[in-house]
This record gives structure tokens, C-alpha cells and sequence, in this order.
């Protein structure tokens, strides 16, 4: 102890007391973050709360250089963090609600799609999305005893236990198919349901975060929903990209996310073997989320994901 009383504590940790305040402004001010170089803004955001893990990992050093001024700084990059995030750690369950989503990507590789199909129909959902779909008929064989009304348009589907009205394919600017629209006649009213399956992404040395084909897709699809003429909308699918993704925003600023709206933690996604980001999306518009959960593991990449609505 006498050691933390002498004035060498304020003198040492200079340096980790510089990283500690970059990381607190990197968080706080992720928004400032450049895209022109390598989408280096939406690469960050992706990933933002993991950065949270600079902060125990500077913490011990501080403790270990025994610095008061590292420990000091340190409370700007707790700050923010839980300022972002600190929601996301509650469990914000409810009871009720009247309809259930869930939507997969299902990898166009899976093994064994009939096992897929079932254990995502086994959440109970009464409209189920799939994305990446190239063997649609065994997906079909394995839903038809649960959902009576389906429709498949390129590589997305849709299989309800209502019936389905005006189906069709959203034009996201790939040239072939990887959206689509349809209206749900649930016994509270018709609810537009969105399926849709963003174009990949991908991190290269040369190139940065390669995003602008997905980018565009995003905004080929908040075009659409913003046009939307229901009062109700959800948007299931596979979205390349996290609430957080700036590039979003022409999605995410028309939605509610039911995860974080209704979530318990941050729900992580992909990839399936050790979960680092949500990039499966469950979005509503003129409803309240209740519920928001992750299914277990199939012979996918990625998890299921399932939630709850009270129309």
C-alpha cells in the first residue's frame, strides 16, 4: 500500500493511460470514423463491442504498473462502453405476444437440411425466413406438415401458418433474387414480412472491409420498406451487418430491433462455432417486441434467431 502513496503513481502508466483514453474516444466517437478508407468505420462498428475487452486487459497492466493516472483514464472507455452497451447486459424478456418469427441462413452447404428445417419449426414460430436456400424442395418436404402457406423466390423463402397474399421478389440491385415481400393474414391483420439476405462481406489486406455491393443493397431495400404500405412490418433475415453498421441505416432507421429491444444480451449470431456478432436480424415496425432469443446450433454457419411480437 505504501507503494500507491508515493508520487510516482501519477508518474507511471503515461502510456497506458494514453491507450486507455484512445480506446475511450475510439468508442465514443466510432461514428467519426472514416468509410473512404476501407470501410474502416463500418469495420469497427461491426466488432464495436469487443473492444470492450482493451478494458480489463489495461486495467490489469495499471494494477500491475501500479499507476493512478492509467486507472483514472481507464473510467473514459468504461463510461462509454456501458453507455453503449450496459442495456444489452439486462434481460429484457417478456411475457404475452401473439406472433412468433425466426429466420436462419441455412449455408447453401448444409449437410442435412431436413434436420435444419425442423429445429428451427421446433421454436413454434408461425413464419419462418430462410435464406441461402439451393435445395429449396428438401426444405419444403421438412415444413410442409407445419406451414401450410409457403413461397420461394430465389434463394430466400418464407413458410407461414397463415395465409400469404402478394408475394413478391424485392429488387435489391444483385440482378437475381435474394429478397422478397409478402403480406401475412394473421388474425390480428395483415403484417408485411420482409426476407432478405444481404450480399457478403469481406475483410481484405489490400482492400479493407469490402461492403459497397452490400451497401447498396441496403439501400435498395429501406427504399422498399420505407414505401411499404402496411402499418405492420417485419424484416427477417441475414443482413451482413450489425444494428451498429452505419451503412444500415437505411434499414435500421425505419425498425426496431427486437433484440435490443426485447433481448436478453447481445445475441451474437454468427459464426455458429463461436458466436462475435449479430448480423441475423429481427426488425419490427407498428409492433412491440416481447420476446428475442437465439435457436441452438444446426448444420449452419450461423444461429437460428427467434422472436416474439405483441400486434
Amino acid at each position: 500500500m505504501d507503494r500507491w502513496r508515493d508520487r510516482d503513481i501519477w508518474r507511471r502508466g503515461l502510456v497506458l493511460a494514453a491507450l486507455a483514453v484512445l480506446l475511450g474516444l475510439l468508442m465514443l466517437l466510432h461514428t467519426q470514423l472514416p468509410n473512404r478508407v476501407g470501410n474502416l468505420g463500418s469495420l469497427t462498428e461491426t466488432f464495436l463491442p469487443w473492444l470492450g475487452l482493451g478494458i480489463p486487459v489495461l486495467f490489469v497492466l495499471a494494477i500491475v504498473r501500479r499507476s493512478a493516472t492509467a486507472l483514472i483514464a481507464l473510467l473514459l472507455p468504461v463510461v462509454t462502453w456501458v453507455n453503449l452497451f450496459g442495456g444489452l447486459l439486462s434481460d429484457k424478456t417478456g411475457k404475452g405476444g401473439n406472433f412468433t418469427v425466426a429466420t436462419h441462413n441455412v449455408n447453401a452447404e448444409n449437410p442435412d437440411p431436413a434436420a435444419t428445417a425442423r429445429a428451427v419449426a421446433a421454436s413454434g414460430a408461425d413464419v419462418v425466413a430462410l435464406e441461402e436456400l439451393t435445395n429449396a424442395s428438401r426444405y419444403e418436404k421438412a415444413l410442409a406438415g407445419t406451414y401450410k402457406h409457403h413461397s420461394v423466390q430465389g434463394t430466400v423463402g418464407i413458410w407461414s401458418k397463415y395465409p400469404l397474399e402478394l408475394v413478391q421478389p424485392v429488387d435489391i440491385r444483385l440482378g437475381w433474387v435474394r429478397a422478397l415481400r409478402a403480406t401475412v393474414r394473421t388474425p390480428q391483420g395483415p403484417v408485411a414480412v420482409y426476407v432478405a439476405h444481404m450480399p457478403s462481406v469481406r475483410v481484405k489486406f489490400n482492400a479493407g472491409f469490402t461492403a459497397g455491393q452490400r451497401d447498396r443493397s441496403a439501400e435498395a431495400l429501406g427504399q422498399a420498406i420505407a414505401q411499404e404500405p402496411e402499418k405492420r412490418v417485419i424484416l427477417l433475415g441475414d443482413l451482413n451487418g450489425t444494428m451498429n453498421d452505419r451503412s444500415l441505416a437505411p434499414i435500421t432507421s425505419q425498425l426496431r430491433s427486437a433484440q435490443g429491444a426485447a433481448g436478453d444480451g447481445f445475441g451474437f449470431s454468427w459464426p455458429a462455432s463461436f458466436p462475435m456478432a449479430r448480423i441475423d436480424q429481427i426488425m419490427v415496425r407498428g409492433m412491440d417486441p416481447v420476446s428475442a432469443w437465439t435457436l441452438p446450433a444446426t448444420k449452419s454457419d450461423h444461429l437460428p434467431v427467434a422472436a416474439r411480437v405483441r400486434i
